[in-house]
């Protein structure tokens, strides 16, 4: 039995007897796209080793694991596909040359797909083009007098739509993205392309879009041009199923023949091979609108057209490919709704964007033929930046045309809208009077006049929109329209008014809807509606309002604000931004015949947009806080903008944010025509909250710097949203020092598949299952990862997988930096066959020693290997490493040029042996950190000697922390001569004798107790190296409030290490000098501010904790009474060990940060009679 028989033979053992009769009626029946049908004879009711060697003998051995793999994918056993495409690779299997050729076999036995079509099947065609066409061919506006048509092709105006899923959409409202998304699109695709013949293998493609965003004109479109045999001419038949009309006859059973003779009757009197061997395309529109539930998991299977089944069956079945599966699908959907169909069966993700701003002016400038009319709009438009991005909606394009045709025509006096309430508010007025003139034959200049004539229907919209929208409808049924009032067979309703602002939707199978033609007309309205409640004293139809008519505007406000930013995706934005636009009396007279009276306070209106400058409220999604500074906006409040400007043109950047200022200073980062290079939030003196306030205006950044915010897992869920926006600019993202744990990480994950080309999340408290989601995430096509810094998380075993994704083809990754993630000798296995894409890898402060250092270079000396930069420095590595890395030096082409061996033992007799390959004429190393390595004189004599004979590369010498001795420092001082055009930087620093020690002990710094920082409870003896409890009291003038604690006399400087001995409860703490200096009595507890870190620790406990900025993490109780620290004061490093023995220590716990003052040690005592803590001094 050969080894293509053996996997799909493994494959089919895998499959249950029910799943294996199912796996067979595909072969029988329905084998995959270009396959020939095997006969139902040799397969049904035989053995699993029968029909594995049937498909060989039919399809051919490559051919054979195909078509397993195609219909295991099509039951859902995608592990099992999965694994076979897997071993696939493995063994590089090809076609067996004596098998019959399947592609040879498809061309035989199927019919033709590029040949002429027979004269009864060219009919049908033209037929269907024919009434495509005439279906498609306008839209319908009433903007003109004399016609209510207007040809697509006339103002079509190209869209941005992209190939694959730019962000996501759950918790984003549809119509504001555009305001988060008008970044410049770095590639686009043509709609007539997206079933290109170039890309094989693309049959259901998804095309998701905003609301108004264009997917059904661009559907229009796309189905004119096949209908005028412009374009897609491969295509045979193209079938139009609009879930709205599906919704209708949901409930009614059809085989797919009877299907599409109810939605194209030209097929009437055909029969289904007509179409079932052609190349046929099914367009399904409007997923958001569909009312069918479709369970793709408990659903019969259909394989034939003329099978009656339920409409739901019917879609999941072409969807999956059990029927017709050379059929193409096309799906277009809001982003909300998309996920309704399961990703394992969509190909291609398209996205509509909408205009760019060339786009834009090309719409205005079709709609509006007059010259000098589109130009003024256009400026207009230019001028008020929140229009302007609207306009990337295509419809609003068309709000706007419509909406400033009064004053193109000098009709009306006063300033043009600028706002999104007065825009629409002008769009009503406009409408209402070509309906007055087309249909009531009537003229009339007065607005009052006008919305008074058509008062009564237009509340009623009002209020069905409302309470719609609080439902969250945007499609209604006859029974919505009775309970608010609405008899649809009212004239209002087909005026002309009502088709450009609420129209009957669909009116097939004898079953109507209707929705607004837009969301925001809804919004719109319903906002109108709410204001003309209040202005009632109608209290009681408005949900969110407590019980009582007598509340001020401010107060309705209040509650309006609450009540949106308890939404999750904004669903009630812009009806905030509309209501409060009118609460300006400017907007509330352009309404008057409408509203009851119009109503003015100053006082109401000052605190009001008080109110939306306050926004104290806290774990609010920082999008609805973005959306309070456009409520500013829609009442012409800039004092916020204006306070920003100013702010940003400072130098000196202070004085603190307040939130509101921080939402408004997201938001104009946010709508910047400029892309950021930079956003870095140390810059700014925010609170935690205003940091999570200016986490959107990444949207619109190149870099940006979040380390050290205090971000958490929610933090992350408005970071990955950023991430996934259309075309983010963003390359270079560092989260470092956050506490994002795995959850986080996670949702990071999901915004990885955008253009993110540097990522920093170390000490970001994440574990082995993050590693997961990374190595997944550098499996992506999509990614652009070049570097990954994971430092300072415990990953442990984690690593392994991670490694994994390094072997992808699609990793692009070349930097990866792992410092201090307990990486152990085993994960070394893992590594060293996984290098050959990096160019940096940083393993520092691991416990690899010599065996997995051995591992790691016999990796690098493969020839596929191109490491440039290598840090192994405090890697527990000996002398005895040294041999391996000189050979990694001398090899042929070697590459690499940065090498860190720092706080390695590594010795004398290693540096001789270092030396071997330093020598070498293949080394090209530029820079060599042997810092605290326990190097004496002796080694610079191998230094010299090997540099003397390849000099030419080095251009950094780190030999800090060692005891080299002054007559050999002076010799080696003296080669810098042979380094003339090369060394730039040579270093050795504290050069004394305890540099020789093992381990941290070279680092030994002698500290002493300083009395005058001792709290008065604490008593210090044996020359102030330690502190107990006593009664007495002493006096100082910086003692420490009521805590028991007390600082070192000697300030921290370099890299410090010192031990000690505690009993009971104590503090071991690192804190700045000005620790005592200020603040209340909080700030002088160890761990509860930012200029102290501590590690706190009882014999009562099985856990201890290291406390910082108030923050507590648990960790593992040291095992026995003796705890190090070492500082790097530098480096920004403050480690705690758990002192096992004089030979052992374990971390405890590491902080990166940046020290930004002078350090002191710290100590202190729980409230215990028998505390103690007692500095060593060896």
């Amino acid at each position: 039995m050969n080894g293509s028989t053996l996997t799909s033979l493994e494959a089919l053992d895998e499959l249950t007897d029910e799943e294996l009769g199912r796996f067979v009626f595909f072969l029988f029946r329905s084998p995959p796209e270009g396959f020939q049908k095997i006969p139902k004879a040799k397969v049904q009711n035989k053995t699993r080793e029968t029909v594995a060697d049937e498909m060989i003998e039919i399809y051919g051995e490559k051919d054979a694991l195909e078509v397993t793999i195609e219909i295991l994918k099509i039951m859902k056993r995608n592990h099992l596909a999965n694994d076979i495409q897997e071993r696939m690779q493995q063994k590089r299997l090809k076609p067996d040359p004596n098998a019959v050729s399947s592609k040879k076999q498809r061309l035989a036995d199927s019919p033709s797909k590029t040949g002429q079509p027979g004269q009864e099947l060219q009919s049908v065609i033209s037929k269907l083009k024919t009434c495509l066409k005439e279906e498609n061919n306008f839209i319908v506006e009433e903007t003109a007098k004399d016609k209510n048509k207007i040809p697509l092709n006339k103002i079509y105006t190209d869209l941005i739509i992209t190939k694959g899923e730019s962000r996501t959409h759950n918790n984003e409202h549809e119509v504001l993205t555009s305001e988060n998304s008008h970044c410049p699109y770095e590639t686009s695709i043509n709609f007539s392309d997206i079933f290109s013949r170039n890309e094989e293998g693309i049959r259901t493609v998804l095309t998701k879009g905003d609301a108004g965003i264009g997917k059904t004109v661009s559907v229009q479109k796309f189905i004119i041009d096949w209908a005028e045999n412009k374009t897609n001419q491969d295509l045979i038949f193209m079938f139009v199923l609009p879930f709205r009309k599906l919704n209708l006859i949901k409930h009614v059973d059809y085989s797919l023949h009877e299907l599409l003779i109810l939605l194209h009757p030209q097929l009437k009197g055909c029969h289904s091979d007509l179409y079932v061997d052609k190349k046929v395309l099914f367009i399904f529109d409007g997923l958001e609108e569909s009312r069918i539930q479709m369970n793709f998991n408990q659903t019969f299977i259909i394989s034939d057209a003329d099978t009656k089944s339920t409409v739901e069956a019917l879609i999941i079945n072409l969807i999956t490919k059990a029927l017709l599966p050379s059929a193409l699908i096309w799906i277009t959907s809001r982003p909300a709704a998309a996920n309704q169909i399961p990703s394992q069966y969509i190909d291609c993700v398209t996205e509509i964007q909408g205009f760019n701003d060339s786009q834009k002016e090309q719409y205005f400038r079709k709609r509006v033929t007059d010259k000098d009319k589109a130009n003024r709009i256009i400026s207009h438009i230019r001028a008020a930046r929140s229009l302007h991005i609207m306009c990337q909606i295509p419809i609003f394009c068309w709000i706007s045309v419509t909406a400033l045709q009064p004053w193109l025509t000098r009709k009306c006096k006063g300033e043009s809208p600028t706002t999104l309430t007065e825009m629409y508010s002008h769009f009503l007025l406009v409408q209402i009077n070509r309906k007055n003139e087309k249909f009531d034959k009537k003229h009339e200049n007065n607005s009052m006049t006008l919305l008074e004539s058509n008062k009564n229907m237009i509340l009623k919209l009002a209020e069905l929109a409302f309470k719609q929208l609080r439902k969250g409808n945007v499609l209604f049924y006859e029974e919505d329209l009775k309970m608010c009032g609405i008899d649809i067979e009212e004239s209002f309703l087909h005026s002309g008014l009502c088709t450009e602002i609420f129209k009957m939707e669909s009116e097939f199978y004898r079953i109507k809807t209707y929705c607004f033609v837009h969301l925001s007309f809804q919004e719109f309205f319903a906002a109108l509606y709410v204001f003309h409640c209040y202005l009632c004293k109608n209290m009681e139809e408005i949900m969110f309002l407590p019980n009582t008519k007598e509340i001020t505007l401010d107060v309705l406000m209040k509650h309006a604000v609450n009540e949106a930013l308890k939404s999750k995706n904004g669903h009630l934005d812009l009806f905030l931004r509309f209501l409060h636009g009118m609460c300006l009396e400017s907007n509330q007279r352009l309404l008057h015949g409408l509203l009851p009276h119009t109503m003015s306070s100053s006082e109401s209106i000052e605190k009001i947009k008080q109110n939306l400058k306050r926004g104290q409220k806290r774990n609010i999604n920082p999008e609805r806080w973005l959306n309070l500074t456009q409520c500013l906006i829609e009442m012409k409040d800039y004092t916020l903008q204006q306070e920003i400007k100013t702010y940003l043109e400072s130098k000196i950047k202070s004085k603190k944010l307040t939130l509101a200022q921080c939402s408004a200073m997201a938001n104009m980062f946010q709508v910047s025509e400029e892309v950021i290079e930079e956003l870095n939030l140390k810059k700014y003196n925010k609170t935690e909250e205003g940091c999570r306030r200016l986490i959107p205006a990444l949207r619109n950044c190149k870099k940006a710097i979040l380390a050290n915010c205090n971000l958490t897992e929610t933090s992350c869920e408005n970071i990955s949203s950023a991430l996934q926006s259309a075309n983010s600019p963003l390359r270079e993202l560092d989260l470092s020092n956050n506490d994002l744990q795995d959850a986080g990480l996670k949702l990071i994950y999901k915004g990885l598949k955008c253009k993110l080309e540097i990522l920093s999340v170390s000490n970001c408290n994440l574990t082995t299952v993050s590693c997961e989601d990374i190595a997944a995430a550098l499996r992506l096509r999509t990614s652009s990862l070049k570097t990954l810094d994971l430092s300072y998380n415990d990953l442990q075993k984690g690593i392994n997988q991670l490694f994994t994704g390094l072997k992808s083809p699609n990793c692009t990754l070349d930097t990866l930096r792992l410092s201090n993630c307990n990486v152990t000798v085993e994960s070394c296995n893992y590594i060293a066959k996984a290098l050959s894409p990096l160019r940096e890898l940083d393993l520092s402060h691991n416990d690899l020693r010599d065996t997995g250092m051995k591992l790691l270079c016999d990796g690098l000396k493969s020839s596929c290997c191109n490491l440039n930069i290598l840090k192994v420095s405090d890697c527990k590595l000996t002398e005895q490493s040294s041999p391996d890395v000189a050979l990694l030096l001398s090899k042929e082409n070697s590459s690499l040029r940065e090498l860190d061996l720092s706080d390695n033992d590594i010795k004398d007799s290693g540096v001789k042996a270092l030396s071997n390959g330093l020598s070498s004429s293949e080394c090209v190393l530029e820079i060599l950190r042997l810092s605290g390595c326990g190097l004496t004189k002796r080694t610079c004599y191998s230094l010299i000697s090997a540099l003397h004979l390849n000099s030419k590369h080095l251009i950094e010498l780190d030999l800090d922390y060692n005891h080299l001795g002054p007559s050999e420092r002076k010799q080696l001082s003296k080669i810098r001569k042979f380094f003339v055009y090369t060394l730039k930087t040579f270093s050795m620093n504290h050069n004394e004798k305890l540099r020789t020690n093992p381990g941290l002990k070279k680092y030994a710094f002698k500290l002493t107790l300083d009395p005058n920082t001792a709290n008065t409870q604490l008593s210090l003896t044996g020359d102030n190296t330690r502190i107990s409890v006593r009664s007495e009291h002493q006096q100082s003038q910086d003692h420490m409030g009521y805590q028991m604690q007390v600082l070192s006399k000697e300030s921290l400087f370099g890299r410090c290490y010192w031990e000690v001995e505690w009993h009971r409860k104590a503090s071991i703490a690192v804190a700045y000098k000005s620790f005592i200096k200020r603040g209340c009595k909080n700030n002088y507890v160890f761990g509860c501010s930012k200029k102290s870190w501590s590690l706190e620790l009882s014999e009562n406990d099985n856990r201890c904790a290291v406390v910082h900025n108030n923050k507590s993490i648990s960790k593992s109780h040291p095992q026995g009474n003796r705890v190090g620290v070492f500082v790097d004061c530098s480096r920004g490093i403050l480690s705690f060990y758990d002192i096992c023995s004089d030979t052992q220590t374990l971390p405890i716990h590491t902080f990166r940060t940046n020290f930004r003052e002078t350090l002191v040690a710290g100590f202190g005592l729980g409230h215990d009679e028998e505390a103690s803590v007692s500095l060593i001094h060896s």
